[in-house]
């Protein structure tokens, strides 16, 4: 089997960026060189990261391909970089494009301008999944019909010709085995998601709230990485439900965090952007029975047979799903949690060892 000399550039190196990144190192059998910075000043990364990372780097030609998120700009660094620079994949986990803006800031259309270019300078472009794919283009034409004149309309066609969907690894082999039985006592309820206001946690909180004034008995795992500013919704959470929360805050242990998912008995998302969900994969195959929303990626990473039982299509209906499982108990999930296995690194890492090696020999 090749084997090829492989620079990934991450710009933006913590949450999902950081974990598929170091997986795919992990499970490779390229060998693959991380060169990163801290996941911190997105937008200044954006602007910036390339200049970095263009005096990082002695030698572009030690390299067959090189590899990178999308938390810079590709445009810069190819053009600075010069004939040196090999090709060049871009894996995207998220767009400027569709993401969501906070409720105090406004859109900046250069940072949209930025994905467009990136895709353009890309010799082959990643996504995570069908749903990212798809919100990209279909956020790209209405972006492009803004410029009041000579429109490059070209650039769609451009851009799809080179992307495909590969879904990224995750670390499952912790959970390969059989969940055990649900101790004596309430049940547990994760958050495992970023505390930011695009996975919308004031829904999460306000479900629980309602449960909590029906009399209903849980507790919370609140895990998942924090900016340095806690959002106001933890902080009124963690004075509403005082003792019922049994865990507050971001594990820096691997094995301490896989213990409290394997401890959890339901993972809910209210996500208002979510372009594939490790974290709610990674809950599932240890055996959390997931709430989710009726958008997104969940339904594409959730098998469709069990859309049902699973998949949520307002705060209402979490309510009513969770209410049930409250007073009725847990049904056995050993399927869906099975199923989870196809996203385990171990079945997908070909995929993108072929993928590379294709494209460092020039056949993609």
């Amino acid at each position: 089997m090749d084997s090829r000399k492989i620079l990934f550039l991450e710009a933006f190196y913590g949450g999902s960026h950081r974990t598929f990144a170091d997986g795919l190192i992990r499970h490779s059998r390229h060998d693959i060189r991380l060169v990163s910075l801290p996941a911190r000043s997105w937008k200044w990364r954006l602007r910036g990261a390339s200049l970095h990372f263009l005096k990082e780097i002695d030698n572009w030609q030690d390299y067959d391909l090189v590899v990178s998120g999308g938390m810079m700009s590709l445009a810069d660094l190819k053009a600075l970089a010069g004939p040196d620079l090999p090709p060049l994949v871009l894996y995207s986990h998220e767009s400027q494009l569709s993401y969501p803006l906070p409720p105090e800031e406004k859109i900046d259309y250069q940072f949209g301008f930025t994905d467009i270019t990136n895709c353009l300078s890309a010799d082959g472009i990643l996504f995570n999944s069908r749903f990212h794919l798809d919100a990209f283009f279909r956020e790209l034409v209405p972006f492009l019909k803004r410029i009041p004149e000579f429109r490059p309309d070209w650039v769609r066609d451009s851009i799809r010709r080179k992307s495909r969907v590969l879904y990224p690894g995750c670390e499952l082999s912790p959970f390969m085995e059989e969940k055990k039985p649900h101790a004596p006592g309430p049940l547990l309820i994760l958050w495992n998601h970023r505390w930011e206001f695009d996975k919308a946690p004031e829904k999460f909180f306000k479900a629980l709230e309602l449960l909590d004034e029906k009399g209903l008995d849980f507790s919370i795992a609140l895990l998942g990485e924090c900016s340095r500013k806690v959002p106001k919704p933890f902080k009124a959470a963690r004075e509403r439900f005082g003792n019922r929360i049994a865990v507050y805050g971001y594990r820096e242990s691997r094995e301490e965090y896989d213990s409290w998912l394997r401890k959890s008995d339901i993972v809910i998302s209210t996500a208002l952007q979510e372009n594939f969900g490790i974290s709610i994969v990674e809950a599932v195959a240890a055996g959390a029975f997931p709430l989710l929303p009726h958008r997104l990626a969940y339904p594409e990473v959730l098998p469709d047979h069990f859309h049902r039982g699973h998949l949520y299509k307002n705060v209402p209906d979490l309510v009513a799903k969770l209410e049930k499982l409250l007073k009725q108990g847990l049904p056995a999930i050993q399927d869906l949690s099975r199923s989870m296995m196809i996203y385990a690194w171990e079945n997908c890492i070909d995929d993108y060892d072929d993928y590379f090696s294709a494209l460092a020999e020039g056949r993609k």
